[in-house]
């Protein structure tokens, strides 16, 4: 299964762009980054079967190996690819989030979305070395 993250807004030269290049790097499924303007911009054409993740302050906050255990079900499932959306700084409208497959929030603050593009990259990392038995984890 392919993990797609597509964010609103450059990251360009900067520390957090380190962090999402160094944990992304680390993932041994496919993964992708996809750029897209502030506003506007269409989504890349996706592979079927799909499944949305909006990335929100209200949406659900997972542990890691629950997050783990829902990638892997999916892919066991047969989805092709997991698409991670992160909103500008505005975040997401009613109708995208309607349109999810999962709403995922870091928790209840607000984050700037540069961040979450790392703590979303660190926690794939973790998923899919969860799900490859690896023991850094650190499972409590």
């Amino acid at each position: 299964m392919r993990l797609h993250i597509i964010a609103r807004g450059r990251i360009g030269r900067s520390p957090e762009a380190d962090l999402v290049a160094r944990y992304l790097k680390r993932v041994t499924w496919p993964v992708l980054l996809t750029e897209l303007p502030e506003h506007g911009g269409s989504l890349p054409p996706a592979p079927a079967p799909l499944r949305k993740v909006v990335l929100d302050e209200r949406g659900e906050a997972f542990g890691s190996e629950p997050f783990a255990a829902l990638l892997g079900r999916w892919r066991d499932a047969g989805v092709r690819e997991a698409r991670f959306l992160i909103g500008a700084a505005d975040g997401h409208d009613a109708a995208q989030r309607a349109q999810a497959d999962l709403l995922l929030g870091f928790g209840p603050m607000t984050w700037p979305h540069l961040l979450v593009r790392a703590m979303l990259a660190e926690q794939l990392w973790r998923a899919t070395s969860i799900l490859a038995g690896h023991p850094y984890h650190r499972a409590g």
